[in-house]
């Protein structure tokens, strides 16, 4: 309890997230890039024996972490810290280790992979949250609710129809991940500018021989791209590219949460509340939107991060320089672990929250009759009266039922003005017939379900083995 924790592991993120970016993730996969290496040189022709290989591999996962402390405070380079210690743990293949390799084979390659795992664990989540909302919005796409454009009541549309715009944004979120996967390059065996010079000695000045472990060694690691050419590093593009994506993932979700706050405000919506939860220590009524805020707080993080990679990537001098390296360390792995708690809290909400009909027909009804004026004045344009006059007597009505509202507190009586006025001769009966609110919320319901058949359900059945995720929060 005396040092810091960071809230990213102890309070949001999955074990699964936790461990992709862990130092036992990290730095097995460095020693499985050793061993791939001096598999791939030794049947390339270069005097390394199976014994070696296969010393190599046994002390794979004996990996000395006090030992290794020791060796990078001495050298003050954390590669060749473990190089040595892996050398100590296989003395006869000490030799071998990291044969013609630069720092970044071990260190880019294993952020690719991770960045690559990361993303198809977030993927999973995200398609999870895809068809929650997709199920929300099947449920409520023929129940009417207010539309509401600079916050203010406009015309009506569906519970179902709304959640659909978020489902969206989710659409261009998976496809924008989707292509950053599809196009993603593994830095390979490159040397230290990028140039392979190291290995022009080694394979006796045979190219074929360095393009064959380039390729191989990249698609033993599950990348069919590799890049043509680099610097001693992959092109940091890549990093402000896949924050980038994380940000607008956590755009979405901010945008989500703060449609949910003003609907729980309106006490139309509210996400889960627990029995024993307490909203506020103060105020014992609170039923406060926490885990929406969550959210707020995690997606606006991650939006701030999106600069610190685009900084870093346009300012790497000629073929690499250290300034990425810190910021690596924190910015990557943060930014993934923070949206990874995001979509735990979103698909949580979803699953838990409540719709209140009545509320919401209440709303309706207290700015419906204001939205049917158009109607009425063309009613009683149809029954023979004067378009200007009309409109007149209607708008003196909407004045007074507005102040009404809005100075005294009472109720919407618009409409039982224009019932009483004797000088309209609307069919009120009809006019009763029109005010039901699904007569304006336009082809909403019918809009709901074509986007979900034509877009979002041929993308989840795409990802039908992911689905089917509980969550549970941390706290």
């Amino acid at each position: 309890m005396n040092s810091y924790k960071n809230p990213l592991e102890e309070r949001y993120s999955s074990e699964e997230m936790l461990f992709n970016f862990s130092h036992n993730n990290k730095f097995r996969t460095w020693r499985k890039l050793w061993i791939a290496l001096a598999e791939i040189q030794k049947d390339l022709g270069l005097d390394i024996t199976e014994a070696q290989i296969n010393e190599l591999k046994a002390a794979q996962d004996l990996i000395d972490y006090d030992l290794a402390a020791k060796y990078e405070k001495k050298f003050r380079h954390d590669v060749m810290a473990h190089v040595h210690t892996y050398g100590d743990a296989a003395p006869g293949a000490k030799g071998i280790i990291h044969l013609g390799a630069t720092s970044a084979f071990v260190g880019d390659n294993t952020d690719l992979i991770q960045i690559r795992d990361g993303l198809l664990i977030l993927r999973k989540k995200l398609v999870n949250v895809m068809e929650s909302l997709k199920d929300f919005a099947l449920e409520y796409k023929d129940l009417p609710t207010l539309g509401f454009t600079h916050f203010q009541p406009a015309q009506l549309t569906t519970v179902g129809k709304r959640a659909t715009l978020w489902l969206q944004s989710l659409v261009l979120d998976l496809e924008e991940m989707e292509f950053f996967l599809d196009t993603l390059r593994f830095r390979g065996v490159k040397g230290t500018t990028g140039t392979a010079a190291s290995f022009l000695e080694l394979f006796e000045s045979d190219y074929s021989k360095v393009q064959h472990l380039d390729r191989e060694l990249s698609r033993r690691f599950g990348f069919e791209k590799v890049f043509g050419v680099s610097g001693q590093t992959y092109d940091r593009k890549v990093d402000a590219k896949v924050v980038a994506l994380l940000s607008n993932i956590a755009q979405s979700a901010h945008k989500f949460t703060n449609d949910l706050r003003l609907l729980q405000n309106l006490k139309e919506i509210e996400e889960p509340f627990e029995k024993d939860q307490i909203g506020s220590s103060a105020m014992a009524y609170k039923r406060n939107p926490m885990r929406s805020e969550r959210i707020g707080a995690l997606s606006k993080y991650v939006m701030s991060l999106s600069s610190s990679s685009a900084m870093v990537a346009s300012t790497q001098w000629f073929e690499r320089t250290l300034d990425d390296s810190a910021n690596k360390r924190l910015t990557i792995p943060q930014a993934f672990l923070a949206v990874d708690a995001i979509l735990l809290i979103w698909h949580n909400i979803l699953n838990g929250i409540v719709v209140y009909p009545n509320r919401i027909k209440k709303h309706i009804m207290e700015e419906l009759p204001f939205m049917a004026t158009e109607y009425i004045i063309m009613e009683e344009v149809k029954a023979g009266g004067d378009r200007q006059e009309i409109h007149e007597i209607i708008r003196q009505h909407s004045m007074e039922a507005s102040k009404k509202v809005k100075m005294d507190g009472e109720e919407n009586d618009l409409l039982e003005r224009i019932l009483a006025d004797t000088t309209l001769r609307l069919d009120k009966t009809k006019l009763m017939q029109v005010l039901d609110p699904k007569n304006f919320i336009g082809f909403a319901p019918v809009q709901t379900q074509e986007f979900i058949d034509n877009e979002i359900a041929p993308l989840l059945k795409k990802y039908a083995q992911d689905l089917g995720m509980q969550t549970e929060l941390k706290v």
